[in-house]
């Protein structure tokens, strides 16, 4: 009994886990959009296709990764705290991930210094996102 109860996630979680995906995959075009901004790229509305094929490489990392870690879970998304530390866990394996994929796409070498400017930008706008929805969350 208590495997079928686990199997299927209650309304609320199964919700809290579209608005999550949902807020991830717009947190990382957010950082796209900055990144071609500050680059002199088209970076608006207008050029959200660009975006979305900037943020592709990250956006595949993340998603690969933060099911496998708990990023997803009720236990983690409903309490700052453990939000906070399974999104840098995350972040941390998804990072390099998404840094391989742009460069076997771009068939370029990744610099060093747009390596860590990606780490801290990205682990910053998702700790902002994942955290308030966890401080929300925890509210409810």
């Amino acid at each position: 009994m208590a495997f079928h109860e686990q199997s299927h996630p209650s309304p609320v979680v199964a919700r809290r886990t579209v608005l999550l995906v949902v807020g991830d995959a717009l947190a990382l075009l957010i950082f796209a959009a900055l990144g071609r901004a500050s680059h002199g790229e088209d970076a608006g509305l207008t050029a959200l296709a660009q975006v979305a094929e900037t943020a592709a490489p990250f956006i595949i990392g993340w998603f690969a990764v933060a099911p496998l870690f708990g990023a997803y879970r009720a236990q983690v998304t409903g309490a700052l705290q453990p939000m906070l530390a399974r999104t840098a866990l995350t972040w941390l394996i998804a990072w390099p991930i998404g840094l391989g994929l742009r460069a076997l796409i771009r068939q370029t070498t990744i610099p060093v210094s747009f390596a860590l400017v990606t780490f801290v930008t990205v682990l910053a706008i998702m700790s902002l996102w994942r955290g308030a929805f966890a401080l929300i969350a925890a509210r409810r």
